[in-house]
């Protein structure tokens, strides 16, 4: 990945920080944003501080459109043309669906799927101009391989995110670029902290191996689709999460 240029949505906590670290220490140039947690994303900053790429936080909205060609502007315009593109910022508002605000189920919409459109449209062209490119999403596997109760709005974002993945493939795979999408299961960030405590158990028993995973687990996989050795993998959605969906 040395001197690789390549930008993460949601690069300030979770999957996205240890996808950050993971390839600024093998020398790749990255940008991240971030929407709201400025500490956060200084904290990320000052563990890269050693790195041997470079990494620049950028606040940004990911559901606005302009604000996603501005941002994948400015990162050409500092490093150079995109080389790879994580699209990892994502949220969950759970809750039954027969007692789900819409604004629940709007803002998950927005950010999950719509974020994911605003920012692929505003990188593809570039990557299509170069003929070449990697694009990675995170999806998971609440959105095709297993339901979860409480996640209507967040599983239908995941599964769309992985019809999008396969059929953008399709479109740029002549132009020397590949789509895939990793599937987490239960990791370990932000979000599993959220379920509450007493579903959490049942939830770590249904996992074969045991165990959270860990965001560098996720992180590490993210990184290979990334880079050259991945140039014959398109469409793909690969399931990181212990053998849940076995």
């Amino acid at each position: 990945m040395r001197e690789k240029k390549i930008l993460v949505t949601g690069g300030s906590r979770g999957i996205g920080r240890a996808t950050v670290l993971a390839l600024a220490q093998s020398g790749a140039q990255v940008a991240f944003t971030y929407s709201r947690n400025q500490a956060a994303a200084e904290e990320v900053l000052s563990e890269a501080v050693d790195a041997e790429g470079r990494v620049l936080a950028i606040r940004a909205d990911v559901q606005d459109f302009g604000q996603a060609k501005q941002v994948v502007e400015d990162v050409q315009k500092e490093l150079g043309d995109l080389d790879g593109l994580v699209l990892n910022a994502g949220i969950t508002r759970d809750g039954l669906l027969a007692m789900m605000p819409e604004e629940n189920w709007d803002e998950v919409i927005a950010t999950n799927l719509k974020g994911v459109f605003n920012y692929a449209r505003a990188a593809i062209y570039g990557m299509i101009r170069q003929r070449s490119g990697r694009i990675v999403c995170v999806s998971s596997v609440s959105g095709g391989r297993m339901g979860v109760a409480g996640q209507t709005n967040y599983g239908a974002t995941k599964a769309a995110q992985i019809g999008f993945v396969k059929a953008l493939a399709k479109e740029v795979a002549p132009y020397g670029i590949t789509v895939n999408a990793v599937a987490p299961g239960f990791i370990e960030t932000d979000i599993w902290q959220l379920i509450p405590e007493a579903k959490r158990a049942g939830l770590l028993k249904s996992i074969p191996l045991g165990r959270l995973g860990q965001p560098e687990e996720v992180a590490s996989v993210i990184c290979f689709l990334l880079s050259a050795e991945a140039g014959y993998i398109t469409g793909n959605v690969v399931e990181i999460d212990g053998g849940l969906s076995a």
